[in-house]
């Protein structure tokens, strides 16, 4: 079908990178606020709601997708104090709500409600953090999606909330002292006071005095501050009381601005740890604080930054830390602060075979409770605190355990268990008989028994074997018919392991083929799977892709014009990259929140701190690599490209929108196919996280509805 696309007008910026004139012709659209700008995205879904509306699954597709969402769903509980946490979702409002309860065997009741905060449901509860005792409750409000957060206060046995509220909060989580009298937190200054009166070395938090808030108006409704780079992070002390103003700086380092912290307070109150990141890069040093002693400051514990470390537990002055250093597929180790070099350390378990990782740690019931990633699913044992294996959790099946959490001095942890067609059930689990429990197991509006996932081994181009999920309906047999959405993300060291989503169910319920392929740059088999898929090694990524596609076109699944590919994110990279490099591999694409501008996405928000995996624009040999695989410089006029449907938010501030709208820009003036390019911009979202449930089922079924015209799906198929 022929379209008109919105005009765009292309400018005459161009620009000299080592050599090499790059012109950039939709620069205007990085500023989304500008009038040009917004009559642009006006136009552009205005053409998108035309295309969809006249799709007629749409309409059903949502229908389903609604009741497909509605059922309760838990998280893992957490105990603090006479109180037991959790958020509860019924899938229909929009946000889920924190419950308390006094026994996991009783009733529990509403804590906190953000479905109360906003009537559109775009307020969602983005953070929560108790105090020991269980008495207070910080919780972070994320206002449309935005990554800012609005940190208040808030008495858990009441429900009464206190004056406090904390602004320009991001990136990190709240740790409470252990006398419950205040927590830290991470934060962002003013952009005037990001290099004044801040520590040059680690401090107490009695040695600086807050720099004044002269804000005017809230970050999330800035529209400057949505795109401004976010540096010069610090850790702040917020005593309950206290006005915002008067937060005193714990650690602040303006010597190094692109530094991110992460504060916690460990499980016996004793110890104050400081992580520090460089971006996005995995390693990290460690700082401590003893917070027994009134004249005590940060010192380092591990501070060489050689690899990945995270204390699980302590014990005095002895730690528990899951490490990376000297294992590339992680192992546990036992350090006293003051003889942290590696030569003094006690390994109590050591790095696993070559297909398995030790991916998570925690404590219960004085024991050791680990979870391995073996083949990018799950597996749990028990271990002694001296590391000695006592014995294997028996698992429902394939899938993966999230939220594992215990304390070594109470009996039981908790932790969920899915799989791509079983959402999370809830276990409770008592180390000591390894049997676990289901304390919440959802009752479902489908059947998962109707469907199964196999897992195979596809060749990259290097001859690289790369794992692949493919679930379908049970019993499915290849017939190069099955409309197939192959989806990847390939990055940042994360795992893609099995998960579950309605949105999965549905895509199943039209007969379709869910295939998840697990790509060189994750976490999936160690540091060495990550590096072999980071910096000058991006393009196995888009290669493991690629021959993930091809293998599932070989072995009969699907064929060309049956075969979608998808990304969030990251993925939306992976995407936008394959269908550059291949656009005669696939029948459509649907590349999300995308990082599509290779030698722009260091000047936005978060963007220069994925240097760690992308590379610095700024540094030839790393421009070099990025230019050659960037989506926005790799669309050639002239080409027939496979159907497109981008998607993005106006108010996401992390990957911003202007990667997707020079896309879909460049990609309309290049098309020579008949195959449509759209773009879907959500307005008061962000980068996928706090989307109201309405919000998700929408954008899912435009997702479905257009692959269903794409790919010429009969919906009416079994």
């Amino acid at each position: 079908m022929s379209i008109a696309y919105p005009p765009t007008r292309r400018g005459d910026v161009v620009e000299d990178h080592f050599g090499t004139s790059i012109a950039d012709p939709y620069r205007w659209l990085e500023d989304p606020d500008s009038p040009e700008a917004r009559a642009w995205i006006a136009a552009q879904n205005r053409l998108t709601e035309s295309f969809l509306a006249a799709i007629p699954a749409r309409a059903p597709l949502r229908r389903r997708l609604a009741e497909l969402w509605a059922f309760e769903r838990r998280e893992p509980p957490e105990h603090h104090g006479p109180w037991y946490l959790f958020t509860v979702h019924d899938g229909v409002r929009a946000q889920p709500v924190l419950h308390r309860a006094a026994d996991l065997d009783g009733p529990s009741e509403p804590l906190l409600d953000p479905n109360t905060q906003s009537e559109d449901g775009t307020v969602s509860l983005a953070a929560w953090s108790a105090s020991r005792d269980g008495r207070w409750l910080a919780y972070a409000l994320q206002h449309g999606g935005s990554d800012w957060l609005e940190w208040r206060v808030r008495e858990i046995a009441t429900g009464r909330d206190l004056p406090d509220v904390v602004e320009r909060a991001k990136f990190s989580g709240a740790a409470w002292l252990p006398d419950g009298s205040g927590f830290v937190y991470g934060r962002y200054p003013e952009a005037a006071d990001a290099t004044a009166a801040s520590p040059a070395a680690p401090t107490d938090d009695a040695d600086q005095a807050a720099a004044p808030e002269t804000r005017s108006r809230l970050p999330f409704d800035s529209p400057t501050e949505l795109v401004a780079p976010n540096r010069h992070h610090q850790l702040a002390l917020h005593r309950l009381g206290d006005p915002a103003a008067a937060d005193s700086i714990v650690y602040a380092r303006p010597d190094q601005p692109d530094w991110l912290f992460e504060p916690l307070v460990t499980d016996d109150g004793r110890w104050l740890l400081v992580y520090q990141f460089e971006g996005t890069d995995p390693r990290c040093r460690i700082f401590v604080r003893d917070l027994h002693d009134p004249q005590g400051s940060l010192e380092p514990l591990l501070d060489r930054f050689d690899a990945a470390y995270e204390v699980v537990d302590s014990d005095g002055d002895r730690f528990y830390v899951l490490t990376d250093q000297a294992a590339p597929r992680k192992r546990l180790v036992a350090l006293e602060r003051g003889r942290s070099a590696p030569e003094a350390w006690t390994t109590l378990v050591p790095e696993g075979p070559e297909a398995e990782v030790l991916a998570a740690v925690t404590t219960a019931g004085g024991r050791l409770v680990c979870r391995w990633s073996v083949d990018a699913h799950d597996r749990l044992e028990v271990r002694g605190l001296d590391g000695r294996l006592e014995g294997v959790v028996e698992l429902p099946g394939l899938g993966s355990v999230g939220g594992l959490s215990g304390r070594r001095d109470e009996p039981e942890a908790a932790f969920a268990f899915t799989s791509f067609v079983q959402p999370p059930t809830v276990f409770r689990l008592r180390p000591e008989d390894r049997v676990p429990r289901a304390w919440h197991a959802p009752s479902l509006p489908f059947d998962p028994a109707d469907y199964e996932t196999q897992q195979v081994f596809t060749t990259s181009r290097d001859g690289t074997h790369v794992p692949l999920f493919i679930t379908a309906r049970r019993g499915a047999q290849p017939d190069r018919q099955r409309p197939t959405y192959l989806y990847g993300y390939g990055g940042f060291d994360v795992a893609v392991t099995p998960s579950f989503s309605p949105t999965t169910i549905c895509w199943l319920e039209l007969g379709g083929i869910y295939a998840v392929a697990n790509l060189r740059g994750g976490a999936e088999y160690g540091r060495a799977w990550h590096d072999a898929g980071r910096l000058a090694n991006k393009q196995n990524v888009f290669d493991d892709f690629i021959g993930a596609a091809e293998w599932l076109i070989e072995a009969g699944w699907t064929r060309r014009e049956r075969l979608a590919i998808g990304g969030r994110s990251n993925g939306g990279l992976l995407v936008g990259a394959c269908l550059t490099q291949r656009p005669d591999l696939f029948g459509a694409a649907v590349p999300m929140v995308g990082v599509m501008d290779m030698l722009r996405f260091h000047r936005f928000t978060i963007g220069w701190a994925w240097t760690s995996d992308y590379g610095d624009p700024e540094v030839e040999d790393d421009f070099r690599v990025l230019l050659a695989y960037s989506p926005l410089h790799n669309v050639r006029p002239g080409t027939a490209y496979p159907a497109t449907l981008l998607t993005t938010a106006d108010h996401d501030d992390r990957v911003v929108p202007a990667h997707s709208f020079k896309f879909a820009a460049a990609l309309q003036a290049a098309q020579a196919g008949p195959a449509p390019i759209l773009i879907r911009i959500e307005t008061r979202a962000g980068h996928g996280a706090g989307m109201p449930t309405h919000k998700l089922i929408e954008e899912a079924a435009d997702r479905w509805a257009f692959l269903v015209r794409a790919l010429d799906i009969d919906v009416a198929q079994p």
